[in-house]
């Protein structure tokens, strides 16, 4: 592992149309320390007929771990379907399984920061020793830092923290100014998303579209990835995973194995300029 931070290819970064061999391989040989699993990833191992052991088993062949597990939703929903009810729990099973103590969650519905701040609480204690990681994204419920942390705040909940992401800062339209995270504890920020946008964004009615389909691998673009890494370098960050999520068609296009090397090699460039710490060890 890195020195401080494992550098993980996150689930939708290598899509969901290979077996999970396929991904642990491509993302070792890229020079990934770490996987993100989603729990449809997951699923979809179990349903290649591998079980748990299976799974482990793979994992240990490429000296691979899981490092980031996600991704639960309509948390905030008075009534919640049972699908989301077992897609939590199936979260939970993976964070025992594979010894990943924090979670990444995210809320399209759009709700009060009371509201939303008390269902956080709720999700909290179900969570028990886990972590909460709550995801800010611009067509969202959490649009921006700022509301995402008045929710995270009045939850009161030591595990509930939250999880930052290039595209989505940038795409809220937010400068890579330490002011808008004067308030929050750096502890309080439980992993970071890096990636990269086009010069410009889709129109906001289909701006999900461009998140799901269409970002650039970190320092490829606009963005200015570096900056976002040396923004939460500065402020003390110490993310318990450093997930590189980059979907993307065109990317993802040229198989899994080139999209792992290709997206591995660009953050690696822009965390030996931004956030050396964070560099893989050698």
């Amino acid at each position: 592992m890195s020195k401080k931070f494992p550098i993980t290819v996150s689930s939708w970064t290598l899509g969901d149309q290979c077996t999970f061999e396929e991904r642990v391989k491509a993302a070792k040989e890229a020079g990934f320390e770490g996987i993100g699993l989603r729990a449809e990833t997951y699923v979809d191992a179990l349903s290649e007929g591998l079980f748990d052991e299976d799974i482990l088993n793979i994992l240990a062949k490429y000296d691979m771990k899981v490092t980031e597990v996600e991704y639960i939703v309509q948390w905030a929903d008075d009534v919640r379907s049972y699908e989301q009810k077992y897609k939590e729990q199936m979260c939970f099973h993976m964070c025992a399984l594979f010894g990943v103590n924090h979670i990444n969650c995210g809320l399209m519905e759009n709700y009060s920061v009371e509201h939303t701040a008390q269902k956080l609480k709720e999700l909290c204690h179900r969570a028990g020793k886990y972590t909460i990681g709550v995801e800010p994204m611009p067509y969202s419920g959490l649009p921006d830092i700022k509301k995402a942390w008045a929710v995270v705040k009045g939850s009161g909940c030591d595990n509930a923290k939250l999880i930052l992401d290039t595209w989505h800062w940038v795409r809220a339209n937010q400068p890579m100014d330490l002011a808008l995270l004067e308030d929050i504890p750096a502890d309080k920020i439980v992993a970071v998303q890096i990636n990269d946008v086009h010069d410009r964004a889709y129109a906001k009615s289909i701006l999900r579209d461009e998140s799901m389909h269409d970002r650039l691998a970190p320092g490829t673009g606009y963005g200015d990835t570096a900056a976002f890494c040396r923004m939460l370098r500065e402020k003390g960050v110490e993310p318990k995973a450093m997930g590189v999520e980059v979907i993307s068609d065109a990317i993802l296009a040229k198989g899994v194995a080139e999209a792992a090397k290709y997206n591995f090699d660009n953050t690696v460039k822009v965390l030996a300029e931004a956030w050396p710490e964070a560099m893989p060890e050698k």
